[in-house]
């Protein structure tokens, strides 16, 4: 049947196709046509909008986030229908196509919001401005609440109230609720509450911090508060023997029955918004720490000294933290399962109004693009505004570029190295080969030789498993029959648990190119090179009847410290690539500090030891070193910013070799923390509020959003606008072009004079071959203490490597003030383990491109 139409004229020119008209199924399939238009380029759009960032969510991303696959399928199956009847057949029947994609849309629909209520989760609210009438407060939210309800929503309930240093709540929201209430007026940001995982004898003096250094007599009156997993007071660590009362300026409280608090460890809050039975069987509903970290970083930063401590006899020596005279204030967010956002938005909430000096931070932090986005951003933003320095851990996910999570620019990012101790265990095969790994041994087998099997020829095959999947030794893979009463050889770091649960008499992991931490064990174990670990399965299978013993750990000296750990998370930052994080980097691997004697040892399956002591590594131990240290500066300067402490920590570091660390700056920041050398560091470079305000115009904040955060209003044009380039920070990197493009760009810097108050500083500047960085002025005279002078400096040239390490060096003769330099490209910012999600959303566009164009053509 031909389409009635009264005349050429009639027909609309966007049914025309050719110069001709349209059949009925021609219609048909101009309406097919359409149809996919719409959704392909929508898919598109959504895709890429979502890879810049400009999103949180909408309604077609919705569908592609969806978990179930079978819709997807189905929509692909009918594209491919729809190609094939329109193209490859003269088929005259009505579009089936059509109705094959209104079906997988709507199955999509369903699937994916049928369940939105089973989505729901809970998101933070974050409105900036303290409400001062909390019960408006209350009156407020709810009417968010309601504002933004889906029609099908159960009534919402505030689980938290933010109302002591900013204003916020958490709740319950589907995906959508949250994507509407970020559109509210008032709302700064909403982010799901994430969970979040908790990321000594001999550190101390390898930094150059003896235990007698010079001291400042009110260190006592400095308080360093942890976030973390609460603490143990009756640890020795925290005896408040010849401590005072706490300084005037505390107001927090110490908020348990089961724990007293002293003149040390001076209060005590925790924060758990919702548990059941099963938490309660494994966690304490009060400060006291049931995992051990807390008691760990709060002794690593602000512990006394205790003698004659040890970790069953390794790391033999006295533990105390950097400001041992410093008090403690405890805000226990960190369970036996993980660290809410919502927990940590409380304590720092708290915090900012209890009057502590410090904020340490032992906790990963969020991978999002923009900051505000998640707790630790908005909580250290609001320590700064009131004179709060937050030191937070870099992260554990490197060696991977960008991995790098705690970010913001008025806070410190640490990152982990090691030290000049090491821990080596050594293993020896039957033919009296001798193998050098790494682990915490304290098992004696006495020299003792077992049979040694490979965990590739033990599968326990009744449970369905074979050599491919017992090789690594996951959990229930192996017979136990084969393995009892052997060491047993896994490729994997997480055999420990199975070699116990099947009787082996010890275990050899094989790791990877580094080994750089060393772990404990529930059975006498070790951690060999992947090298060496194949010598270990050559030797296996090459002698009919293997066997090997595996001694106790000693210590030796690591002459190649400090190195960038492995597992530190690397920058560039993905929110601003243009200022460099970390900031800077502190011991951190196979730190001896005080463990809470109810937690385990580690958390491998069949481990029963409970110590006093405990040695672990993570950026969380190098944290609190730099927490330590920065209290040791307050401790002179009680009036210094946040941001003056940060400078003297970065402009005094020991500067590490590049040549050492292939990541450079971009794994260690300005270099190893030296607290004595930055006690008096010449110059630092200072930033306040304002300037954090002007950088947030220059990254796009509205007024709207900048009135919520600041709580007055902020005109960006009078004030002006800060780069990240520009931000006043006591290190300098630059993103470039790929490297065979001409490299021109600026920063401009102030400097304030903290040294002497007559003296005059020259600029030297080292810089790698093709890279020419100059500085305008090169010479800096100052006639008092406190004032300021302002430079510029000017990178141009040519890169040769992804990354290029240069340096700054301000120098009066008495002072050296140093500032590191980063030159990078986008090499840098993906390195080997690119981004895969880009990738995969690129694709997606091109082939949904593609399929346009094929079904149009």
């Amino acid at each position: 049947m031909v389409v009635q139409l009264n005349s050429k004229s009639d027909v609309p020119e966007h049914i025309r196709l050719e110069g001709r008209y349209l059949t009925q199924e021609d219609a048909f399939v101009y309406w097919d046509i359409h149809l996919l238009q719409v959704f392909v380029w929508g898919y598109a759009v959504e895709l890429t909008r979502r890879m810049l960032g400009l999103v949180q969510s909408s309604f077609l991303l919705q569908l592609m986030k969806c978990s179930h696959t079978m819709p997807h399928c189905y929509l692909l199956v009918s594209l491919s229908f729809c190609w094939t009847r329109n193209h490859l057949t003269m088929d005259s029947r009505p579009s089936l196509c059509s109705l094959f994609l209104l079906l997988g849309l709507i199955l999509l629909l369903v699937q994916c919001y049928s369940s939105s209520e089973d989505n729901m989760k809970t998101y933070i609210v974050y409105t900036g401005k303290i409400i001062n009438d909390e019960a408006s407060s209350l009156i407020i939210y709810q009417n968010m609440l309601n504002q933004v309800a889906e029609s099908n929503s159960t009534s919402k309930s505030i689980l938290y109230q933010y109302k002591r240093s900013f204003s916020g709540f958490a709740a319950k929201l589907t995906a959508e609720e949250a994507r509407r209430m970020a559109g509210l007026d008032g709302v700064v940001s909403v982010f799901p509450n994430e969970k979040r995982q908790l990321l000594t004898t001999r550190s101390w003096d390898f930094i150059g911090f003896p235990e007698y250094v010079e001291r400042e007599y009110n260190e006592c009156d400095v308080i360093i508060g942890v976030i973390d997993s609460g603490i143990w007071p009756e640890s020795e660590s925290f005896n408040d023997k010849g401590y005072g009362p706490p300084p005037s300026k505390w107001k927090g409280i110490c908020q348990s029955s089961d724990l007293t608090c002293n003149n040390k460890i001076i209060g005590a809050r925790y924060y758990r918004n919702d548990y059941g039975e099963d938490f309660l069987k494994n966690n304490i509903l009060s400060p006291r720490d049931t995992t051990g970290h807390g008691t760990h970083t709060a002794s690593t930063a602000a512990g006394n000294p205790v003698s004659m401590t040890s970790m069953l006899g390794l790391g033999h020596g006295t533990t105390r933290g950097g400001a041992s005279s410093a008090r403690i204030a405890v805000y226990k967010v960190c369970w036996s399962d993980s660290c809410q956002d919502v927990d940590i938005l409380a304590a720092f909430d708290d915090a900012v109004i209890d009057g502590v000096d410090i904020l340490s931070v032992s906790i990963g932090g969020s991978d999002a693009s923009i900051h505000f986005m998640d707790a630790i951003s908005v909580g250290s933003f609001h320590a700064m505004k009131k004179g709060i320095l937050t030191v937070s851990a870099a992260g554990n996910l490197g060696p991977k570029s960008s991995s790098l999570t705690n970010f913001s620019p008025w806070a410190i990012s640490v990152a982990a190295s090691t030290m000049d101790r090491k821990f080596v265990t050594k293993v020896k095969l039957g033919d009296n080969k001798i193998y050098e790994g790494t682990s915490l041994n304290t098992f004696d087998l006495q020299g003792e030789l077992w049979p040694i099997i490979y965990a590739g020829d033990a599968p326990n095959k009744e449970a369905g498993f074979d050599k491919d999947s017992s090789r690594n030794c996951s959990a229930n893979s192996l017979d136990i029959k084969l393995v009892k009463g052997k060491i047993l050889l896994c490729e994997d770091r997480i055999g420990p648990s199975e070699a116990y649960r099947v009787g082996a008499v010890g275990v050899l992991v094989q790791g990877q190119k580094s080994m750089d931490t060393a772990c404990s064990y529930p059975l006498p174990g070790c951690h060999l090179h992947s090298k060496d670990a194949a010598k270990v399965h050559k030797y296996i299978h090459s002698t009919r009847n293997p066997v090997a013993t595996i001694f106790k750990t000693y210590e030796a000296n690591d002459t190649l410290a400090p190195m960038a750990a492995s597992f530190s998370s690397r920058g560039p930052n993905n929110a601003t690539p243009e200022i460099l994080k970390p900031d800077l980097t502190a011991p951190g691997v196979d730190i001896l500090a005080s463990w809470s004697p109810i937690a385990l040892i580690s958390d491998i399956h069949g481990e029963k030891r409970k110590l006093e002591f405990n040695i672990v590594s993570g950026t969380s131990m190098s944290c609190p070193h730099v927490s330590g240290a920065a209290a040791y500066i307050k401790s002179f300067h009680p009036t210094w910013s946040p941001a003056a402490v940060r400078s003297a920590l970065m402009t005094t570091a020991k500067q590490m070799s590049p040549d050492k660390n292939p990541d450079a700056e971009f794994a260690y920041g300005a270099g190893q923390i030296d607290p004595i050398k930055a006690m008096n560091p010449g110059l630092v470079y200072d930033a306040n509020e304002e300037d954090y305000i002007r950088f947030l115009c220059g990254q796009g904040l509205n007024m709207s959003i900048l009135l919520q955060i600041t709580e007055r209003i902020i005109n960006c044009s009078e004030i002006g606008y800060l780069t990240a380039r520009d931000l006043n920070y006591p290190s300098f990197a630059f993103k470039a072009p790929r490297s065979k493009h001409h490299l021109n760009g600026s920063f401009k810097r102030a400097v304030t004079n903290v040294g002497l108050p007559m003296s005059t500083y020259r600029a030297f500047v080292t810089a790698p071959k093709g890279l020419n960085i100059s500085v305008i002025p090169n010479v800096l005279s100052f006639t008092s203490l406190g004032e300021k002078q302002t430079f510029t400096l000017t990178v141009n040239g040519k890169m040769k490597k992804s990354i290029g390490s240069a340096s700054l060096i301000w120098d009066d003769g008495k002072y050296q003030v140093r500032s590191p330099i980063v030159v990078f490209d986008e090499r840098a910012v993906n390195g080997k383990g690119a981004n895969l999600y880009r990738i995969y959303c690129i694709c997606i566009v091109i082939f949904n491109l593609l399929l346009y164009i094929i079904i149009i053509g």
